[in-house]
């Protein structure tokens, strides 16, 4: 019996319309009495813009244009696809998942029926695409499914304090998603997951709805130099732990995509890994930090603009509220 495995055959991603440059975020906070700059932002995370989404856009809209474009560069239509996770942490609502909303957007996008497949959202926050494609490369494997895609899509606009300028430079809202089929060759080759909750409280947005209303804050709240410590000494352990799996080393790594969230985090573990800064695809300058979207909107951009290409190994790690953290090694 020929072994199955799953492997990545399109890539997608989606940008709101609206880019805010940090002069923007600036500006609005010096009308609060609340002193940055442009330097400062820079300095400290590398990020120069991000986008918001408009207020009628929801997680399920910005998820269903990164799948759209995922699936024409895979070749696939929405019928084709029988499973579905999303991983998000703003959610469209309570329930159901975004990922069942998606599924009906796709059907009606489309005019042809992703029904009756698998759909569920995952949350671990910024590690969420790095679990879902776990998730998924498992359920293909089992054979419970032969054509997924996994979408990471983000609206932290939504839960940002604008009076806080540690954090509301931060961030920004966006989609991207990966067609993953079944394979008769290997594509996902290791991947490895954790969570520690008794670091919690140091990235957190800790209100939920309770009679009615909300209970607790609704916004983001973080500990920068705990998240900065924590990340910087879990990823490159976790980067070397998945290439014992596969039986490779930091040499036979072509591009690392991390969780882009701070570009000296991001750098950080691209020495310890002894890559060259060649080696490291960034885009957390133009997008922010957008969670669990943006280690496939950072994958998107490198395949669309020829740097990843077919055979290459890629090595996709992500670290976030939780705590959480984890890697996947693929070849594409």
């Amino acid at each position: 019996m020929t072994e199955r495995y799953s492997r990545i055959t399109g890539t997608g991603s989606y940008l709101p319309a609206r880019r805010i440059p940090n002069q923007e975020l600036v500006d609005e906070l010096a009308a609060k009495g609340i002193e940055s700059s442009d330097d400062w932002i820079v300095e400290r995370t590398g990020i120069r813009a991000r986008h918001f989404a408009a207020p009628e856009q929801q997680a399920s809209d910005l998820a269903l244009h990164a799948c759209m474009a995922a699936l024409k560069a895979a070749g696939k239509s929405a019928s084709d696809v029988d499973l579905i996770i999303c991983a998000t942490s703003t959610p469209d609502m309570v329930f159901p998942s975004t990922a069942a909303i998606l599924q009906h957007k796709l059907s009606e996008a489309t005019g042809q029926s992703a029904a009756g497949g698998i759909a569920f959202d995952v949350q671990a926050v910024c590690s969420g695409f790095v679990y879902a494609l776990t998730v998924a490369d498992s359920l293909i494997k089992t054979g419970a499914a032969k054509c997924a895609l996994v979408v990471g899509a983000e609206l932290f606009s939504r839960i940002l304090n604008m009076e806080d300028r540690t954090t509301c430079v931060l961030f920004g809202d966006g989609a991207g998603a990966v067609v993953l089929e079944a394979s008769d060759e290997p594509g996902i080759l290791a991947s490895e997951l954790h969570a520690d909750g008794k670091h919690v409280e140091i990235l957190c947005t800790p209100g939920t709805v309770a009679g009615g209303q909300i209970s607790g804050s609704p916004l983001l709240v973080m500990d920068g130099q705990a998240v900065f410590k924590l990340a910087v000494g879990v990823l490159a352990d976790v980067a070397r732990s998945v290439l014992a799996k596969a039986g490779k080393t930091e040499a036979d790594i072509d591009w690392l995509i991390p969780h882009q969230a701070n570009i000296r985090i991001m750098a950080s573990t691209a020495k310890k890994l002894k890559l060259a800064d060649d080696k490291l695809v960034v885009t957390v300058d133009q997008h922010g930090n957008t969670s669990a979207a943006s280690i496939p909107l950072a994958l998107d951009v490198a395949v669309r603009d020829g740097r990843v290409q077919r055979g290459d190994t890629l090595m996709l790690e992500g670290v976030g509220g939780g705590f959480t953290w984890g890697a996947v090694l693929l070849k594409m």
